[in-house]
């Protein structure tokens, strides 16, 4: 073979090689903020070149979307929300194995997340729940524990996402079976509907109501009632006295996804210290899930939060969620609001 050919061969030898290395496309599901996601995939889009084609839902929302999807999936990797619907999804099979390099980087709440699921999902931050009320509507004895929500003072001025549509209203509902027990957990949720104006879609979306006067408390979890407060609104942040449940918001990678090297790339890139302090400059004030990363001065101090210890593996099952899900329908759902 000639000098030519030879360079000719080689060159179509490695054109493909080239192409796999270099993909252009990725499908993003994000759970998180709006100005977050649009500022995670702006930041991964000026580092690598690829485009980000991003969808912002809720994490049951998504939940719902990849399950609806399984089997000719649209989506690459989804991103963000609470962890339990992202354990779900890895046991219903929508989600596939990776192992990236950048796991012994990571705290031991987020590897803990990947161990349960065989790493079909990791922890990219934490977060407690609690709730936020407006101080220039609640001005005498505010409330500190999950039970003064039941005063009657509050009569249809609390809002809390609907459990099928929010992972924080999920993380509620499955917090509330731990401290209670699930009967007593019920009783609970029923008598606070009578002080419930809204159940929204969106987790985060009682506390802008809050923030706006539009209702006096809003159930979410804490960095999201401090995003508030950083704002300028007269938010008051609020760590129940009985204690509390808490989320790994994670990361999974679509089984089947259209670009698996772009989600790889993400996957690692996400992980790293650097993509995890942009949400402080979105306004977000989770605990990031990198050790080397800065947490935001801004974001609730969990050592400083009595917090429950969380059964992510129950609680994040198909079996359990569903099962505490179809009970909210049938107890909670169907008393109106």
């Amino acid at each position: 073979m000639s000098r030519k050919n030879l360079f000719i061969g080689a060159a179509f030898a490695l054109f493909p090689l080239t192409l796999v290395a270099q993909p252009k496309e990725l499908v993003l599901y994000c759970s998180v903020g709006e100005e977050w996601c649009r500022a995670q995939s702006e930041a991964f889009s000026r580092e690598t070149g690829i485009n980000v084609l991003m969808t912002r839902k809720s994490s049951g929302e998504t939940f719902a979307q990849i399950k609806a999807e399984q089997g000719q999936p649209r989506g690459d990797v989804w991103w963000g929300g609470t962890g339990d619907p992202h354990l779900q999804a890895a046991q219903e099979d929508l989600t596939q194995e990776y192992r990236s390099p950048s796991l012994s980087d990571v705290q031991d709440w987020a590897l803990r997340q990947a161990e349960t699921s065989g790493y079909r999902t990791v922890g990219i931050y934490a977060g407690a729940l609690g709730f936020g009320y407006n101080s220039t509507l609640v001005t005498a004895n505010p409330p500190a524990c999950w039970a003064d929500l039941l005063d009657a003072r509050y009569a249809d001025d609390i809002q809390v996402a609907n459990p099928n549509s929010s992972g924080t209203s999920y993380t509620m509902l499955a917090t509330m079976v731990q401290i209670m027990g699930e009967n007593p957990a019920f009783d609970y949720l029923k008598k606070l509907n009578s002080n419930i104006s809204q159940y929204t879609k969106s987790g985060s979306a009682p506390i802008r109501a809050a923030a706006t006067g539009e209702t006096a408390i809003g159930i979410v979890f804490m960095h999201d009632a401090v995003a508030q407060a950083v704002g300028g609104a007269p938010i008051m942040t609020v760590a129940p006295c009985e204690g509390t449940g808490y989320e790994v918001g994670s990361m999974s990678i679509i089984k089947g996804g259209p670009n698996p090297e772009a989600a790889k790339l993400w996957y690692d890139w996400a992980l790293s210290a650097k993509a995890q302090e942009i949400g402080a400059t979105a306004k977000s004030y989770q605990v990031p899930s990198n050790k080397n990363a800065v947490t935001p001065p801004e974001a609730p101090k969990l050592s400083d939060v009595k917090l429950i210890d969380y059964d992510f593996a129950k609680y994040g099952s198909s079996e359990v969620r569903t099962a505490l899900l179809a009970r909210w329908d049938a107890e909670i759902g169907t008393l109106g609001k």
